[in-house]
C-alpha cells in the first residue's frame, strides 16, 4: 500500500488568513489520520510579490497553530530548472507557443470582441499570437519579451478524454479547454502556477492534494499537464471555503483577518484549531462559501 503524502503550499505574498489556516489544518489532519506525510512547499515564483518576511511569518503561524510538517521546506524559486525542462519537452512537441501580448492589449482585444468567450477564470485569451507564422514567432522571440502559452486545442486533441477523482465529487471529466491557451511561463518568471504545481506534486510524490474548492476547476488544467508530461495523478480533496460576514470568501485582496491578527488579539491556538476542524468559526465569519 502506498503511503499517503499530502502538502500545504502557500504563496508568500502576504500573511496567512483564517482560510489558509483551515486548509492547512485539514491537510495536516488527513496526513496524520492516514499515517502519512505532510509536506510544506513555499510557492514563491512571483518575483514582484513574494517576500522573505512572509515566508518566515508562514512558518511562525503554522507552528503557533500546532501544524508540523515533515522534511525540509521546499521553495519553488530553487526549482526553476525543473520547470524549464518540462516546458522544453512541450516546446519540442509543438504544444506551446510564444505570446508577446501585453495585458492591456489582451484586454483591449477582448473588449472589442462582440462575443469574447469566458472561462472559469474570466475572459479567455483570444489567441492573438497563436495566429502568427512560425517565422514571425521565431524572429520576435529573439528580440521581444514573451510568455509561453499552451496550445490548448492541440493538447486536448492529443490526449483525448481525461478524468480525475475528488473525494466529494467523485470522478470528474476534465474540461481544460474552458481555460483557453493558459500561460505556462510568464514574461517575468520562467514558469506559472499551473506548470510548477504539476511538476512539484509529481516530483515530491504527492498522493493526495487537500485544497480549497476555488481550485476545483483548475484541476482540469493540471490533469492535462500530468498527461502531457507523463506524471502520476494524485487524488484530490477540495474543501469548502470560509467566508466573512458579507459572504465573501476569505482572500488577501479582501483584507481578510490574518492569523497574526488573531494571535495579537489573544486567541488560543489549540482552541482555534480544534474549533475550525469542528466547523466552529470565530465571530464575524460564516461557514463555507460555494
Amino acid at each position: 500500500m502506498i503511503s499517503v503524502v499530502t502538502r500545504f503550499a502557500p504563496s508568500p505574498t502576504g500573511r496567512l488568513h483564517l482560510g489558509h489556516a483551515y486548509s492547512a489544518l485539514l491537510a495536516h489532519r488527513y496526513a496524520r489520520e492516514q499515517g502519512g506525510t505532510l509536506l510544506l512547499r513555499i510557492e514563491d515564483i512571483d518575483p514582484g510579490r513574494a517576500r522573505e518576511e512572509h515566508v518566515q511569518a508562514i512558518l511562525g503561524d503554522l507552528a503557533w497553530l500546532g501544524i508540523g510538517w515533515d522534511g525540509e521546506v521546499l521553495r519553488q524559486s530553487q526549482r526553476l530548472a525543473l520547470y524549464a525542462e518540462a516546458l522544453d519537452r512541450l516546446k519540442v512537441r509543438g504544444l506551446v507557443y510564444p505570446c508577446f501580448c501585453t495585458r492591456s492589449a489582451i484586454t483591449a482585444e477582448i473588449a472589442a470582441s462582440a462575443s469574447a468567450p469566458h472561462g472559469p477564470d474570466g475572459p479567455v485569451y483570444p489567441g492573438t499570437c497563436a495566429r502568427l507564422s512560425e517565422s514571425e514567432r521565431s524572429h520576435r522571440a529573439h528580440h521581444e519579451p514573451h510568455a509561453w502559452r499552451l496550445d490548448m486545442m492541440k493538447a486536448v486533441r492529443e490526449v483525448g478524454d481525461l478524468h480525475w477523482s475528488d473525494a466529494a465529487a467523485g470522478e470528474v471529466l476534465a474540461e481544460p479547454d474552458r481555460f483557453g491557451d493558459v500561460v505556462l511561463a510568464r514574461k517575468d518568471a520562467p514558469t506559472s502556477y499551473h506548470l510548477a504545481v504539476s511538476v512539484d506534486d509529481a516530483a515530491q510524490g504527492v498522493t493526495d492534494i487537500v485544497r480549497g474548492r476555488d481550485l476545483f476547476a483548475a484541476t482540469d488544467v493540471h490533469r492535462l499537464l500530468q498527461e502531457l508530461l507523463g506524471l502520476p495523478v494524485p487524488r484530490y480533496h477540495h474543501h469548502a471555503l470560509l467566508a466573512d460576514e458579507k459572504g465573501r470568501r476569505l482572500a488577501k485582496r479582501n483584507g481578510a483577518a490574518t492569523i497574526a491578527d488573531l494571535r495579537a488579539a489573544g486567541a488560543d491556538p489549540k482552541r482555534l484549531a480544534a474549533d475550525l476542524l469542528d466547523g466552529i468559526l470565530p465571530a464575524g465569519f460564516t461557514s463555507a462559501a460555494p
